[in-house]
């Protein structure tokens, strides 16, 4: 199994195969695509950690989530092959936006440290909106250490 994802406390994690797609003809992760990788995190957040269907978020409810800002540190590389651990932790829940935290490990050794700010956003109208009521809900949930998903699952 190449993709696991838990919550211990207030992180959510994703073991990730690192792909050929996904290096340099080194064998060494092009920066970039950790990028993606956090996209795809933050899709496996919601969908898996807090239990809501982030597809549906903006195919029905026409609500996207943007990153606006960005900083990330490397710290050492990762190879293909290797299965990283991803953790998200949720910083801070603002009106619209909420500031994500991730680190990158490979066993023990960190590989980076992230910081980026997603904004709610109204798909039809290119505006900030506020964070759904129910879907705060779930994030501070989150935030607070009380979401086990090895033991309850939703569908939304």
């Amino acid at each position: 199994m190449t993709e696991h994802c838990r919550i211990i406390g207030d992180t959510f994690y994703s073991d990730r195969l690192v792909r050929f797609s996904h290096c340099d003809p080194a064998g060494i992760v092009f920066y970039p695509q950790y990028f993606i990788m956090f996209n795809g995190l933050v899709e496996d957040w919601f969908n898996q950690g807090l239990g809501v269907n982030y597809a549906r978020y903006i195919t029905e409810h026409k609500l996207g989530f943007p990153i606006v800002s960005l900083n990330c540190e490397f710290s050492a590389t990762s190879t293909i092959g290797e299965i990283i651990t991803l953790g998200l932790k949720l910083e801070r829940l603002g009106r619209s936006s909420m500031e994500i935290a991730v680190d990158c490990r490979y066993k023990q050794e960190e590989r980076l440290r992230a910081r980026f700010v997603l904004v709610s956003v109204d798909l039809n109208h290119q505006r900030a909106q506020p964070v759904p009521d129910d879907l705060r809900g779930l994030m501070q949930a989150f935030q607070q250490g009380q979401l086990d998903i090895n033991n309850h699952r939703r569908d939304s």
